[in-house]
């Protein structure tokens, strides 16, 4: 019968009071009999060889250490995560303590790779290449401690940017084909006072191999060359790394870049003022021979090796900007290329008398072949000599009755014998 039905049954209806004077509910009835099940189970539960104790109570359960799981090795990058202008002179290092690195990965914005030199004892890194300035840079390092557990950091910082500069012109140009003669000369807009050091990051290097030496004629002016003529069809290469190389206290460096040329035919001429003759040579054959007219007794022209350095179909020439004061001006020059700083030119001449040219010499120190006004002549002996020149191209000047002209006027660098030259060398 139903529990219901059997308190029916007694006389009482469902939710009386039943003897113990409280309120008898299904809920009641239920509790009561959940009550029973749950003594039954608790019997059940001690079986032979159980404990008699508690769970996790009584002297004869000791609960056990947890395991350490996190690694004992700390680790320290210098320069600190986020660091904004860290000194790009100074390496990174990274250290640990209470363990030893298993590896040291610091790269740039570009997925570069900086190189580094672990210790011995596998507990400090040190980078041995470079950083560069402004730049942003990723450190990754992973460590262990005695127990073989691991430990990394990530961090990254960025470099500062040197509050002064220096850059270096230089000549010939990127791809330009140019003289046996011509030499490397790279002009700094700031005096350099560490020679060595930019010296050792700029290199000059040829093909067909040979060497090449620099040479500091000042604190601004480096040149590079050969011991001879650069042979026909050389390609050489200048390689600047000048970028943070500190040239003088606090002055770095900006530049990092190839600038290639090619030597051309080889072609030299010799102008012999005595004779008023120049003779051009091309690939070894006497290729011209042109009367010229030299600098006259008070100007006389410079003696040595030059090298033409500028090229211009039509030029302007002014007494005043060479110090002669007001001896001439002459807006329009033909065919006139640049041997020397100082104004010493091999250019076309329009106003002197046909008859001078290989007879006298009258000019202020320029070595001068007939031309025409205008410049629109080919058929010239200027016009030809422009023609068949290239910046690069050496002539010397024998038999004008001066000295020797000094090395650092223009590219006159093969004035000087070649122990001179490397004297010039800081590396």
């Amino acid at each position: 019968m139903a529990a219901e039905e059997r308190v029916r049954a007694r006389g009482q209806e469902p939710g009386e009071r039943g003897a113990g004077g409280g309120r008898l509910s299904r809920r009641g009835v239920l509790a009561g009999l959940l009550g029973a099940s749950a003594v039954l189970v608790t019997a059940c539960g001690g079986g032979k060889g159980g404990s008699s104790a508690a769970p996790g109570g009584g002297a004869g359960a000791a609960a056990p250490s947890p395991s350490p799981t996190s690694s004992a090795a700390r680790i320290t990058v210098s320069p600190a995560d986020g660091t904004a202008d860290a000194p790009f002179a100074t390496p990174v290092t990274v250290t640990v303590t209470d363990g030893t690195l298993g590896s040291v990965t610091v790269t740039d914005g570009a997925g570069g790779r900086i190189a580094g030199q672990l210790a011995a004892d596998g507990r400090s890194w040190t980078s041995t290449a470079p950083l560069s300035s402004g730049t942003r840079y990723t450190v990754a390092a992973v460590a262990s401690d005695a127990r073989k557990l691991a430990a990394d950091s990530n961090t990254s910082f960025g470099t500062a940017t040197p509050a002064s500069t220096f850059v270096g012109y230089f000549t010939p140009e990127d791809g330009s084909t140019v003289g046996v003669g011509m030499p490397v000369s790279i002009t700094f807009n700031k005096p350099i006072t560490d020679r060595k050091a930019v010296q050792q990051a700029v290199t000059v290097v040829a093909d067909p191999g040979v060497e090449v030496v620099g040479h500091w004629y000042s604190s601004t002016r480096l040149d590079f060359r050969p011991q001879q003529y650069w042979a026909k069809g050389t390609e050489v290469t200048l390689r600047l790394r000048l970028k943070d190389v500190e040239g003088a206290t606090g002055v770095f460096g900006t530049q990092s870049k190839d600038v290639s040329f090619t030597v051309g035919r080889a072609q030299t001429s010799v102008a012999d003022l005595a004779a008023g003759t120049l003779t051009v040579t091309t690939d070894g054959q006497v290729s011209a021979v042109y009367q010229v007219i030299g600098g006259a007794p008070d100007h006389r022209t410079w003696a040595g090796t030059m090298v033409i350095a500028e090229r211009f179909e039509e030029t302007k020439m002014d007494s005043t900007t060479v110090g002669l004061g007001d001896e001439y001006n002459i807006p329009d020059v033909p065919h006139a290329q640049r041997l020397t700083t100082s104004g010493t030119f091999v250019h076309g001449n329009y106003w002197s008398s046909p008859a001078a040219f290989g007879k006298a010499n009258t000019s202020h120190g320029c070595i001068a072949l007939r031309d025409v006004q205008g410049a629109g002549d080919p058929g010239t002996d200027a016009a030809r000599f422009y023609r068949s020149s290239i910046v690069g191209d050496v002539v010397e000047v024998v038999n004008s009755g001066d000295r020797t002209v000094d090395p650092a006027n223009g590219l006159s660098d093969w004035n000087l014998s070649w122990a001179d030259w490397t004297a010039g060398s800081a590396v």
